[in-house]
Parts: C-alpha cells; structure tokens; sequence
C-alpha cells in the first residue's frame, strides 16, 4: 500500500514518481519504506525522486520563475489565468490555488529530501562515499527548496535584516507523529539553508561520470554556486565572493555565444534534465508553454515587457535582444518573446536553475559592493559579458555605477530565468512603477501563506494584508 506522510501543515503523499531514465518502481503503489530502503537499488531511485518531483510545474517546471519575472518588470502576463493575474496586479488572496500549490509541491521536495536524509545511512550494500553523496544531494535540493520558499512567501533580508517571519522549517523525517510548525524567521531559514549547503559541498563530488549527471545532479560546484546566491542576498559580500570563487573552479566554461540555451553544457551548474515525456507538466505546460507565441505552439502568456524591452535597445545590437521572437501574444497582439526555451510541442526544454554567468555576476556584485573604488575584476567580468552580446566595454567610474551597470547586465543576461522580483526588493525598488501596490516593502509584493495552511495550521500567521 502508499504510504502516507504528512508534513509541516498538510498531508503529502510520499509517491517516488517514476520517470523516464530515472525511476523504475513499479508499481509504485506497492512499495513500503522498508522496501525503498531495503536495497541499494531502491534507495538510488528514492534520490532521483527527489529530483523527479523538482521538476513539477509549480517547482522548478517554470511557474515560480515566471512568477518572479512578471512580478518584477521583465515580463508582462497577458494569459488569462484569473490566479496568475492576481499575481500580476498585487491583489492575490490566500485561497488563490496557484499560491498553495506552489507551497504543496515544495514541501514534498523537503518531505522526499528528508526522508532520504534520515533513511539513507541504514542501506546495506551502499558504500560510505554513496551514503554520504546521497545525503548531500538531498540536502542541496532541500536548499533549494528552502530558498524559493523563503524568498516567495516571506520579505527580503533587507527590510528587517532577517528577523521577521519566513516559513516552517522542517528537517527531520516524518516518522508517524504530526507536528504543527511555527514559521521560522528569515535569518533562521537562511541558516538552515547555509548549513545544508556547506555540508552538501563538502559531501558532493566535483562531477560524475555523464555530461548529463554532472550537469543534471547535484555536485559541489553547484552546491558553492546556491550558497553564493543566498550571501549575496543576505549582503554577506565576502562570504559570496569566497562561495563563488569555489564554484567557479569546477568544470564550467562561460560560453562564447547563446547556443548553449537548453543544452548540457560547461555553461551548466544545475539543469533540472526535462524530456517530451518527463518534464514539469508532461505534455500540456512548462516554460515554452508561457514563453511561446501561438503560432509556435504556445500559449503566448509571457512575453518582454515594455520595459525591458527599453532596457535592451538602449544599446542597439545586444545578440540576446536579437535572438528573440515574435509572434501572437495571449491577448491576440503581436509580442516579442524569448527563445531561450524554444520547444513549446513538447515541453522538453531543461529548466536553468544555475549557470555559470550567474556564478559570476553574483562575483562581480559581491566584489563591486566590498570595495569603495571600482573594482577591476569586477569590469573584467561585467566587460566579458557585455562582449559576448556584442556590446563594447564599459569603464564605470564610481562604485555606484559600477553595481548598476553589474545590476543592468544581470537582468539583460538572467531574464526570464526567475530573478528579477529578488534582484529588485533586495535593492528596494518599487516592482512596478506607479503602482502603491508594488511598492518595496508593500504587503503584496510576497505571497500570502495559503489559507489551507493555517486552516491546518493553528501555529501559522498570515502575512499581513492577507
């Protein structure tokens, strides 16, 4: 029989979904937690489930990255889904369902994490070094997790310096006994975060013996790369700096143009692998189904808005402006949009959780922040980057224009990837112009903490607003 597993606030199913290449557990439905656990073959396949269920739409399958792009001032929704156009216009209620399922379906990535985490060391046939690398995937995923969550449903670090309210932490197994969690601050999650990812790098291997692994698996290089992330969120500039320097010792390559799009390449710290008949929402969603027009299959709903657009043609001849298409739009116009995920029929399209020009922008940031002249490594790596699109060096004289012209090119290079809405409420922007709504720090910009969840929950509190 399946077996249930309830976690945090509501009750998750822990089903190890088979899928393509990665799962073979048939039928799911009859395996017990003894079983899973009972061989090493089992057990490998309860990690990769791990990563099965990363890949769901409202993970890692495109809905919360397009949430942050649209939340922002890179995308303009057009789509006519009622609860992604709440969204849009700051005016979300805890009941919407995209909201909890985005909630849901990160808790059973934490859930399956955990239960790997707590289970894996009582495998008998499993070696040490599998043991230990098992538990450290877990742990990277887990962080992810926990960072999305974090940054979605709680204000940034910059508005209390961490001390207000995140969300639940819960880092043990599930093991019978239903427990009612409080939400953590964002300093604490932000703790736990660090310390998984610490432990996974130090448990991870540099890479794998498949493109496709080292690309697609947890590795230590990609666990350094999520902790630069979350310092150079937390203004920890010398903490990101070290974080990103060990990253980028790895086996990765900034690429010399844009064709790396959807490809496992040295450009690739962590790619969720999708296919036509594995990825976040088989058959009927993911990132080209939002980032497509009609006419290539899409549904049209996120294409460039105004605004980047502006911000892109600015400087004629930027290649990542001109690889774009146009096409018709959700609401019948015709729209520019991107071609980093090209394959709307299928939904095949890996989803880019990290590269390494994102590595090296958060070096860049960190270096530009931790010194008072303009840094010269900084320049290099903003110059590099500019050149790739065709664009000619800049030679910032300030430190301010130095981190605005670092803060301009990671929009131009990481739109439509998911970091926008961060990359503007860490810096206290307004997400939208003329909108009070939007306002840094305006109750609405975070996702309210669903209304099935405190239903559930009695330890829970709202954000305000909600």
């Amino acid at each position: 029989m399946k077996i249930k597993y309830i976690i945090a606030i509501s009750a998750l199913a822990f089903s190890l979904s088979s899928c393509e290449n990665k799962l073979a557990l048939t039928p799911e439905q009859d395996l017990t937690e003894e079983t899973i656990f009972s061989n090493p073959s089992t057990a490998r396949s309860a990690v990769l489930g791990v990563y099965s269920t990363a890949q769901t739409l409202e993970f890692y399958g495109s809905m919360p990255q397009m949430i942050e792009e649209y939340m922002g001032d890179n995308v303009e929704f057009v789509g006519s889904f009622p609860t992604l156009q709440e969204l849009r216009d700051f005016t979300t209620v805890s009941t919407n369902g995209n909201v909890s399922g985005i909630w849901q379906v990160h808790y059973q990535v934490i859930t399956r994490a955990n239960k790997v985490i707590g289970n894996i060391a009582s495998v008998s046939g499993l070696s040490d070094a599998e043991k230990n690398q098992f538990v450290g995937e877990a742990k990277f995923l887990r962080a992810l997790a926990y960072l999305q969550l974090v940054n979605m449903y709680a204000q940034p670090f910059q508005v209390t310096t961490g001390t207000n309210l995140g969300v639940p932490l819960v880092v043990d197994d599930f093991t019978g006994t239903i427990s009612y969690p409080a939400r953590a601050t964002v300093n604490q999650v932000h703790d736990q975060i660090k310390k998984d990812l610490t432990e996974a790098a130090a448990a991870l291997p540099a890479s794998y013996a498949t493109g496709v692994d080292t690309r697609g698996r947890a590795t230590k290089g990609a666990a350094n790369a999520l902790l630069s992330r979350l310092y150079l969120y937390r203004e920890e500039w010398a903490n990101a700096i070290t974080a990103a320097r060990a990253a980028i010792t790895g086996p990765y390559t900034l690429a010399t143009d844009y064709t790396f799009y959807d490809k496992n390449t040295a450009e690739d710290v962590f790619t969720i692998q999708n296919s036509p008949t594995d990825n976040g929402r088989t058959g009927s969603g993911g990132w080209a189904s939002y980032y497509s027009p009609a006419p290539l299959g899409g549904r049209g709903d996120a294409p460039f808005s105004a605004n980047l657009i502006a911000a892109y043609e600015a400087e004629p001849g930027d290649k990542r402006y001109l690889l774009k298409r146009t096409g018709t739009a959700a609401d019948a116009v015709s729209r520019a949009f991107t071609s980093k995920f090209p394959d709307a029929v299928n939904n095949a399209d890996n989803s880019p959780v990290i590269r390494i020009t994102e590595v090296y922008l958060n070096l860049a940031e960190a270096l530009a922040q931790a010194n008072a002249l303009p840094n010269a490594e900084a320049i290099n790596i903003l110059n590099s980057l500019r050149n790739r699109a065709g664009l000619g060096n800049k030679v910032p004289l300030t430190k301010a224009a130095l981190i605005d012209a670092i803060l301009l090119e990671r929009r131009k290079e990481l739109a439509f990837e998911g970091f926008r809405r961060m990359d503007m409420l860490r810096y206290k922007q307004n997400l939208r112009a003329n909108n009070p709504l939007a306002a840094y720090g305006g109750q609405k910009t975070i996702l309210p903490i669903p209304q099935r969840e405190l239903d559930n929950n009695k330890s829970l509190q709202p954000n305000p607003g909600f």
